[in-house]
């Protein structure tokens, strides 16, 4: 064909028209990893034997006639986290040397059962408790368009893998942003679905109450196929193409201190989407600046409490800040844990009650720009905090009220680094949030993303 299908989608279309093959797909990723992964680190295990068995396999059942999907022949690599049988499972760290897993994880079974070709396992922040993805057994992953900086975490490497071409998507989890943080720093989509409604077996925990698994892809339309594959639940859409979309902007907390690239992009986009007919309104959560607390409170126990058998046995061999978190955790008393439950419950009340009466809840996914590697700090509207704290600020909500959320390109900084802004749904309406989604990304056009 002339041009290269960009996203799973058109490669999707691709593949069943015969206009390519699965097996020159495959070459295509294997070749971008063979010429980029030495820099950006994206990848832990590469299965090219395995990758290249199974497109040759897909192209002669799509030949046959027997087409599972849109799904079918399409490369997808795995946040090395997550189960693929009869391969490690590191969780980028020293800890779990020696481990292979002896089962798929039952969302590797689903992919494998629609015809995806897995081609590899991606770098991330050990154990998932991370943004930056430097904290790692196997080094950092890097960021695709700058390689002294951060793609974001703990999903890092998954998002490096998407945005440079080495996959077609990549599956990730997300218990405090770990899917909107890194697909947002590389201009990707990320989806967290609704809490619960993806299955979760066969994943090293991080925190059981906040731990989601979900996609990181080029598109909406791509999200949505990756969605309904990895089981997402279907639910009664409120078609938004039936009237004009409402979304309320949170703000306060959530837009008081952000990137001025950011805040130029999110207000661009606003002015996009009004211009398209979408009205905006105003919400706030009234316990914002609890969040933080609540989370922190949640998963440190739940963490501690996993890990709690290695780290009586094995504690150097997790890397230093990884190993703070968790003996962290340790020393936070029951009564602490069980107060932030309720505050969880506070927290979750309100975002429902933000959701009255509109579409959507929006705000920007990262209120700063992918950060340099080795940075501990960022100074944002004149205030300095740590970088991971900044990177979670707008996304560890949704991982303790369980709403859906995606991420969507929204812009570019002057110095051609992407920048997202997040959508929120209904608990439940995962596919609701996705077709929303999808015409928000129409709105906001071309221009939002490279």
């Amino acid at each position: 064909m002339d041009a290269e299908p960009r996203t799973l989608a058109e490669l999707a279309h691709a593949l069943r028209s015969g206009a390519v093959t699965a097996a020159e797909t495959t070459e295509r990723c294997l070749s971008t990893i063979a010429a980029r992964n030495a820099s950006l680190n994206a990848f832990i295990t590469v299965l090219a034997d395995e990758a290249r068995a199974q497109a040759r396999q897909a192209d002669a059942e799509i030949a046959a006639g027997r087409y599972r999907g849109p799904l079918h022949g399409v490369p997808v690599s795995l946040k090395d986290i997550i189960d693929l049988r009869g391969v490690a499972t590191t969780a980028a760290s020293r800890v779990r040397e020696g481990h292979i897993a002896a089962a798929d994880a039952p969302v590797v079974s689903r992919l494998k059962a629609a015809g995806a070709v897995l081609i590899g396992k991606n770098n991330l922040h050990e154990f998932a408790f991370g943004t930056t993805n430097e904290d790692s057994a196997f080094g950092a992953a890097r960021h695709p368009l700058d390689a002294n900086r951060s793609p974001g975490g703990s999903s890092g490497g998954s998002a490096a893998a998407v945005a440079s071409g080495m996959a077609y998507a990549a599956i990730g989890t997300d218990t405090g942003g770990s899917i909107r943080i890194p697909s947002a720093a590389c201009g990707l989509v990320g989806l967290k679905p609704t809490l619960g409604e993806i299955p979760t077996g066969g994943v090293v925990p991080l925190s059981p109450t906040m731990d989601h698994v979900g996609p990181i892809c080029r598109s909406v339309e791509d999200a949505q196929i990756l969605h309904a594959a990895l089981g997402g639940a279907g639910s009664a859409a409120r078609s938004p193409a039936s009237r004009p979309l409402k979304l309320a902007r949170l703000h306060d907390d959530f837009t008081a201190l952000l990137d001025p690239a950011v805040a130029s992009a999110f207000a661009q986009a606003c002015t996009r989407l009004r211009e398209a007919g979408v009205e905006l309104c105003d919400a706030i959560i009234p316990h914002a600046g609890d969040i933080a607390p609540v989370y922190l409170h949640i998963v440190l126990v739940e963490a501690a409490a996993y890990h709690a058998p290695t780290l009586e046995r094995a504690a150097d061999a997790y890397t230093p800040n990884v190993r703070m978190r968790l003996e962290m955790g340790r020393y936070i008393l029951a009564e602490d844990y069980m107060r932030a439950l309720h505050g969880r419950e506070v927290l979750r009340t309100e975002v429902d009650s933000a959701l009255t009466g509109c579409d959507a809840l929006l705000l920007p996914t990262l209120p700063i720009l992918a950060p340099r590697l080795g940075v501990e700090t960022v100074r944002v509207g004149g205030t300095e905090e740590p970088v991971r704290g900044a990177m979670l600020r707008l996304t560890q909500l949704f991982n303790l009220t369980g709403h859906p959320a995606i991420t969507i390109p929204c812009g570019m900084s002057p110095e051609g680094l992407p920048i997202g802004a997040q959508l929120v749904g209904r608990l439940g309406e995962t596919a609701a949030l996705l077709d929303l989604a999808r015409a928000v990304e129409g709105y906001l056009g071309p221009g939002a993303s490279r």
